[in-house]
């Protein structure tokens, strides 16, 4: 009885918690006619397409900004993370410690004091309304957490992989490269997967930095569908439908690797 309790419990939270996202779809398959029935339509009863033909018509070109911004701030911020969790664990340079508590304090710094810092800095660049912009201000967000992430993993590497390393003649460069980055893979999977979450999600450095450029993100597709006088639910919820996919995909297929360990099968190499 316990048992069925906790699974019922369980089950009634998880409903709780999934029900935005099942209405997030029925408001995408509702006419707009429909919004705005008393009492409000759990399934769409006279469902429509209308808004994902929008998404079709107007927010591709969104979703393959938001596409190029997110790899590209994952690659910037592996790049930049991953040598630095290495200096951090294996070299332990003087200071190490006051610059991870820095890393902890940059993280408690509001995003719209970094988006007003970002747009002053790039007014006078003249970067602005730049996808090259959103992915520098973007990897500010990920690269303190990678680096305290790619610390915390590389640090349970066995020292004795760095050493036979040495002996066989590499360097600390090549060490880092063909020993510790790979057995770091699943490090490299949760900063890839987060940095790109946050460079999807973004909507304060897009709205900032790039809010009348040529190339816009995604959630600033969203945006544009709501107005003072026009509000089109179907078409904004089919685009968050449309948007959610990505993640969705990403989070179901690099869960293992998220919480699988990193120094098991290094040792019983």
């Amino acid at each position: 009885m316990k048992r069925l309790l906790k699974t019922a419990v369980g089950l009634a939270l998880t409903a709780v918690m999934l029900f935005p996202v099942y209405w997030m779809v029925n408001v995408s398959l509702t006419r707009d006619q429909d919004m705005r029935a008393d009492p409000p339509h759990l399934v769409p009863l006279r469902g429509t397409l209308e808004g994902y033909r929008a998404v079709l018509d107007q927010q591709l070109p969104y979703l393959g900004t938001s596409l190029l911004i997110g790899l590209g701030t994952v690659a910037l911020t592996v790049a930049l993370a991953a040598p630095a969790g290495f200096a951090l664990a294996k070299l332990r340079p003087v200071g190490g410690g006051a610059f991870s508590f820095v890393l902890l304090i940059a993280q408690m710094i509001p995003g719209i004091i970094m988006a007003m810092g970002f747009y002053a800095i790039y007014l006078n660049l003249g970067v602005l309304n730049s996808v090259p912009g959103l992915i520098l201000a973007d990897s500010t967000l990920a690269v303190p957490f990678a680096v305290l992430i790619f610390t915390a993993f590389m640090s349970g590497i066995p020292d004795e992989l760095m050493q036979a390393a040495v002996i066989d003649g590499a360097g600390r460069l090549r060490a880092f490269w063909s020993v510790v980055l790979p057995v770091s893979r699943n490090a490299v999977v949760t900063v890839s997967l987060f940095a790109f979450l946050w460079a999807w999600s973004d909507f304060i450095f897009a709205s900032t930095l790039d809010g009348g450029g040529d190339h816009q993100p995604i959630t600033l597709g969203i945006y544009h569908y709501i107005g003072n006088n026009n509000q089109q639910w179907n078409a904004i919820m089919a685009t968050a439908v449309v948007a959610s996919v990505p993640a969705t995909i990403l989070l179901v297929l690099a869960q293992r690797y998220v919480a699988a360990g990193v120094t098991a099968g290094a040792v019983k190499d």
